[in-house]
């Protein structure tokens, strides 16, 4: 299928994006973890409060990402006028090299309205959480637990709201189809972050927590400024009608991504909330949130994997195949995060070096809390039944009954259990909304997922992973590295004979027609 091909060309460019720029930050967990000590708390501070600007971010965009892509494709098709003064037809506004020649909102066009009316709101959001936070700082950053340092909830608050503003302006990047800009916009981010970290904590020795939100909010900045022409260009208009509907159609999806990223990051909120001793919850953070670092490969890849595929989806929705597409998405989708989760847990004695050796008593959570991930994976693929049919308010009872659990297993267990809590928290939690979701919508909108195969990979993936865990106790470091990588090749064998038919591929596949 044509649209398969230009998923897996975008989320191999969104991918590669991600893949090297989550590689890359990696280079700070050993970076934070040794100039960091585990004893100081620091790394367990930063976890906490990244875990706050994840929430506020959802809070400020109010779901107009999803929002702005429906309302760009629902809009009725009309010439648009190009540069040099010809007409395009917006629905067929694409060159013959399958390049995006959509006019930017500057001109007009299909997207325009939808695009400033979410700039609009975001916009307004993101003016009064500032206001709000520099008027009443010390009150909040007192009940946060952090009335000593204000000034690491001030910088934040900047950066979220500058994250804020840019999420639209790369939505319409997406939108586009211009791939390559969007990832090179964020791969500079990273590099840029990279090395003022390297600059700070190893050349100028300033180790402390307080240059990881400062330089943060250096680098936010500075992407900012490439946006800034875009958005003096805007042709700003104003559509009371459009408005109205696309808050309708956000505010669901606003409690869909609230429930969301709690399920992500309420652990780390309620942890120094319910921890028993308040001197050691920081550190026990930190042992927690630096090896959670390592199990990000999932929601990198299923970061990857949406912005690629929530754009050709609304695209797609009227296509008769696009239950099958659908369909044969999920089970592709299944099949690399299982493959990604051997990589990981079979390669964890070189992993493991990400992390200072402090840090990492703590690597038992790493395959649990990559479970979660591969759950949310797949829940977010369900979803797409309700968004289509602009019953978004399901996939917000959904995400609050995950959520619901969440908080519950966090604040009974934690105090007992310690982040091993959390990381089964996390499970629990995207585990009801994916059921929830796959149930429902299979009421509402049935699709015919393949369950058989996907079953069968994943007790292949279960099976090889109990053999893995069992080399971890049985061999030496470099042994379980050789056993493992054959376990893995087992599994990617499995994967070449069933759905991957080496004899169709391009170049290659004449060796295997003979």
């Amino acid at each position: 299928m044509p649209n398969l091909k230009a998923l897996a060309r975008d989320t191999a460019i969104y991918g590669l994006s991600s893949i090297v720029g989550r590689f890359l930050n990696y280079l700070l967990v050993p970076l934070y973890t040794h100039y960091m000590p585990k004893a100081s708390g620091d790394y367990g501070v930063s976890t906490n409060i990244y875990a706050y600007t994840a929430l506020f971010l959802v809070l400020l965009t109010f779901g107009m990402e999803t929002t702005f892509f429906r309302f760009a494709n629902k809009q009725p098709t009309h010439p648009q006028p190009l540069p040099g003064g010809r007409e395009v037809d917006s629905s067929a506004a694409s060159s013959s090299n399958g390049k995006s020649v959509c006019s930017p909102p500057s001109q007009g066009g299909p997207a325009s309205s939808a695009f400033s009316t979410a700039m609009a709101v975001v916009g307004v959001l993101t003016a009064i959480f500032l206001v709000l936070v520099f008027v009443f700082i010390q009150p909040i950053s007192g009940a946060l637990g952090y009335g000593e340092h204000p000034e690491y909830l001030q910088m934040m608050a900047v950066v979220v709201a500058l994250d804020a503003l840019q999420a639209i302006p790369f939505s319409y990047l997406r939108f586009q189809k211009r791939a390559l800009r969007f990832a090179a916009l964020k791969m500079l981010f990273i590099v840029l972050n990279i090395g003022l970290n390297l600059l700070y904590f190893v050349v100028l020795g300033k180790t402390s927590v307080y240059y990881v939100f400062f330089i943060n909010l250096l680098c936010t900045s500075f992407i900012t400024l490439f946006f800034v022409p875009d958005l003096l260009r805007i042709r700003w208009t104003f559509d009371g009608r459009l408005l109205r509907s696309m808050l309708s159609y956000s505010w669901p999806i606003l409690i869909l991504g609230i429930a969301g990223i709690l399920n992500q990051v309420a652990d780390k909120i309620v942890f120094p909330l319910v921890y028993p001793d308040e001197a050691e919850a920081n550190v026990q953070l930190g042992i927690y949130g630096s090896c959670v670092k390592i199990a990000m490969i999932m929601a990198m890849i299923t970061q990857a994997f949406r912005y690629a595929y929530e754009p050709i989806v609304f695209a797609k929705s009227g296509d008769a195949d696009k239950k099958e597409y659908y369909a044969m998405a999920m089970k592709y989708f299944l099949v690399f995060t299982l493959l990604a989760f051997l990589c990981v847990v079979g390669w964890m004695p070189l992993l493991q070096h990400i992390i200072g050796a402090d840090y990492r008593e703590g690597l038992a959570v790493v395959p649990i809390v990559m479970v979660a991930e591969i759950m949310m994976g797949v829940y977010f693929n369900l979803s797409f039944w309700y968004k289509l049919v602009d019953k978004t308010i399901y996939g917000a009872w959904f995400s609050l009954a995950g959520c619901a659990v969440l908080f519950a297993v966090n604040i009974l267990f934690i105090p007992r259990f310690g982040y091993m809590a959390c990381a089964w928290g996390g499970v629990a939690g995207y585990g009801t909304a994916m059921v929830l979701s796959y149930v429902v919508g299979q009421r509402h909108n049935p699709i015919p997922y393949p369950l058989k195969d996907m079953a069968a990979y994943t007790v292949a993936t279960a099976l090889l992973f109990g053999g893995m865990k069992l080399t971890e106790t049985l061999l030496p470091s470099w042994l379980q590295l050789v056993v493992n990588t054959v376990l893995i090749l087992l599994f990617v064998a499995m994967v070449v004979k069933r759905d991957l038919p080496l004899a169709s591929l391009p170049v290659v596949g004449r060796y295997f027609r003979r």
